[in-house]
């Protein structure tokens, strides 16, 4: 796991009526701060998948979770001093799977759908998006040391 990043695990509560579920609260130990939230979908191909990636922020925690279809979350540390500097991962949400993603400013961040559903991921930064300075830094989707492809096995 890359230092700093948390993936918490999220519980649906299911009846015959359909699910609620939790994503963060203001009394979670890992709660940091309310800055927005905003839904950021992407949209599956014919000629292959759609990578949204890459970017950082100087500030900025994110907290995504899937709210719709299925997604490969990028995550690549190039913090000077970090105990995971160099280092890349990769975590899937979605499709069952609902945990919570913290990803702590400075490590690049981007994903893309599996599947044929359209990803949705809702973001509850802790930042509120500044347009005239935005806390962004970007980068091309293959500028990073990260396998995006899926492997058959």
């Amino acid at each position: 796991m890359i230092d700093g990043v948390k993936l918490i695990r999220l519980t649906r509560h299911v009846d015959d009526r359909g699910f609620l579920m939790e994503i963060l609260r203001s009394d979670d130990e890992h709660f940091i701060r309310f800055g927005q939230a905003y839904i950021t979908t992407c949209d599956p191909q014919p000629g292959g998948p759609v990578v949204k990636a890459w970017h950082k922020h100087e500030k900025q925690t994110d907290h995504f979770c899937a709210v719709g279809g299925k997604v490969k979350v990028g995550l690549y540390d190039d913090r000077e001093g970090s105990p995971t500097c160099g280092q890349s991962q990769a975590i899937i949400l979605g499709g069952g799977n609902d945990h919570l993603v913290q990803i702590p400013p400075g490590v690049w961040h981007g994903y893309m759908p599996l599947g044929l559903e359209t990803a949705c991921i809702l973001n509850l930064p802790t930042e509120t998006y500044d347009r005239d300075h935005p806390d962004e830094q970007r980068a091309p989707w293959d500028a990073l040391p990260f396998e995006w492809g899926v492997a058959s096995r």
